[in-house]
């Protein structure tokens, strides 16, 4: 894999996800905490919608979104 290096500070959350990824000794470990921070996205979003912050336009929109940081 190719290594790039990029001129954008990471920000404190960014830094204990990659402290915490380090860590990890399996692949069962990897998928277990995608899927907590899977779940805790998916909590916030119903809850968004429970409380009528979501319109239809923008749930359409997270549903077809891909959240990756647009690197140039």
């Amino acid at each position: 894999m190719e290594t790039k290096s990029f001129k954008i500070p990471l920000n404190e959350t960014q830094l204990f996800l990659l402290q915490t990824f380090s860590r990890l000794k399996s692949e069962e470990e990897k998928t277990d905490i995608q899927n907590i921070l899977l779940d805790y996205y998916r909590k916030r979003v119903d809850d968004q919608i429970e409380n009528n912050l979501l319109s239809s336009s923008e749930i359409e929109n997270i549903l077809s979104s891909h959240y990756r940081t647009p690197y140039k």
